[in-house]
């Protein structure tokens, strides 16, 4: 009998992207024709609008086998990812966004990138770095400020490191220590489990309906706190790839 099981799982979080949901879902369902098997999982992190209602509807149009996860409540966005990928069933794990900013024809190229990593004998992340924000210039200059803080004091080598598309091993996530706002510090932290960064550029579009979640000021004022955080964990972390036995 022929293995159907996934290779890849597509994940995407969203939190009150009713008007994007379709037009997301019909990328992706294209993307799909150039990969290995794979699921998509769509988490819904407590929309009050008609989210739920367009995910059902885009599994009936685009992506018969569309995986939907709900809470009840907003949880965040990393509450969210562990959400999917916790429940993902392939070693694989694919990012995005769900507004329309991230482009799912990126998703094959990176995963063809983690497949060679991967013969070379590595653990790799890889992270699209957005090679023109599509933003207004408010946030691309905060943007800018913050990556280059990060990358200055938690040495990631990362220029985007909250960039949405990345593809990852879903073991190598799942052993991070969980906390809201760990999407924005990958790099940082799988490099301290034994990952190797590949950053490759990929392109970044207008957000297609509605407007970001985050301020500039709320992002600065959890972003100087996490990476203190994420500076202790750093120091603290203390990682073996294979122990000897005896």
């Amino acid at each position: 009998m022929k293995d159907i099981s996934p290779r890849l799982s597509i994940v995407v979080t969203v939190l009150n992207e009713a008007d994007n949901i379709l037009p997301v879902c019909k990328e992706i369902r294209k993307s799909l024709a150039l990969l290995p098997e794979c699921e998509v999982i769509f988490v819904d992190d407590g929309s009050i609008d008609h989210t739920r209602e367009r995910l059902l509807e885009a599994r009936r149009l685009y992506i018969p086998a569309l995986r939907i996860l709900s809470h009840p409540q907003c949880m965040g966005k990393s509450a969210a990812l562990r959400t999917a990928i916790f429940h993902a069933s392939s070693q694989w794990i694919a990012t995005m966004d769900g507004d329309g900013q991230d482009d799912p024809a990126e998703i094959p190229p990176l995963y063809q990138e983690a497949l060679k990593a991967e013969q070379m004998g590595e653990m790799p992340l890889i992270v699209g770095v957005r090679l023109k924000r599509q933003d207004q210039l408010s946030r691309r200059l905060a943007t800018k400020f913050a990556n280059n803080l990060r990358r200055r004091f938690l040495h990631d080598s990362c220029p985007d490191t909250g960039a949405p598309l990345k593809v990852f091993q879903r073991n190598k996530f799942l052993e991070l220590p969980q906390f809201e706002g760990l999407h924005r510090f990958l790099p940082a932290l799988m490099q301290c489990y034994g990952v190797t960064l590949h950053c490759r550029q990929v392109r970044h579009r207008p957000r297609l309906h509605g407007h970001s979640k985050y301020t500039n000021l709320n992002r600065a004022l959890v972003g100087i706190r996490d990476l203190l955080g994420v500076k202790w964990l750093q120091t603290r972390t203390r990682y073996i790839k294979t122990p000897s036995e005896l």
